[in-house]
């Protein structure tokens, strides 16, 4: 290999690793905030449809009064292991300032409490996803698809998760689904390019 392929060879593989952690960020955060608010309950213990984001500036006044919220909303999950909307909102919240590993055990409280809940479901794959624990969020996702075949959002974060698990199989027939289902689906074509890169490398 000449030194000139080698360097292009080095370029493509950071351009793949980039274009492959901005898609999932662009996901995991379209998908995650759709769910905000959607297990709702007392809305007291729940963050409004409209709440600015956490992770954002915390300086100030306002900063410190969403840190005083979070730091609430931790004591209240801790007090009590029993109550599913206070283990979904310190989720929610833990999500937001980007502590996904605290915020999936959060969700699995929820989860153990109520098996069923399809958010809660979804919101364990995006999580996952956004952890890089791709087998869990895989898993996870499947589970929300079984309840919801036709939900976008995770079926959207499945393809990505089988993609990065090299599962073309999966990723194909998932890719087919959300291609009838959502046929300008923005994500589409990248998944459509990671999958012919899994191909190749395959032949």
């Amino acid at each position: 290999m000449t030194r000139e392929n080698l360097l292009f060879a080095i370029i493509g593989i950071l351009l793949g690793f980039i274009v492959g952690f901005l898609l999932a960020n662009s996901i995991s955060q379209r998908d995650f905030a759709a769910r905000l608010g959607a297990t709702a309950g007392q809305q007291s213990q729940n963050l409004p449809p409209n709440h600015p984001p956490i992770g954002g500036d915390q300086t100030g006044e306002g900063g410190q009064q969403m840190l005083a919220s979070v730091q609430t909303a931790m004591k209240q999950a801790r007090e009590n292991p029993n109550d599913f909307e206070a283990q979904v909102t310190a989720a929610k919240l833990e999500y937001q300032i980007q502590r996904y590993d605290q915020a999936i055990e959060y969700l699995l409280a929820a989860n153990k409490l109520k098996p069923d809940d399809f958010d809660v479901l979804g919101m364990l794959g995006e999580a996952n996803m956004d952890a890089k624990h791709y087998d869990a969020a895989a898993k996870w996702y499947k589970a929300a698809l079984i309840k919801k075949p036709g939900d976008l959002p995770s079926l959207d974060g499945y393809c990505f998760v089988l993609l990065q698990n090299g599962d073309a199989k999966g990723a194909e027939e998932a890719m087919n689904k959300l291609a009838k289902l959502d046929p300008t689906n923005q994500d589409l074509p990248q998944f459509r390019d990671k999958l012919a890169e899994l191909k190749a490398g395959k032949k």
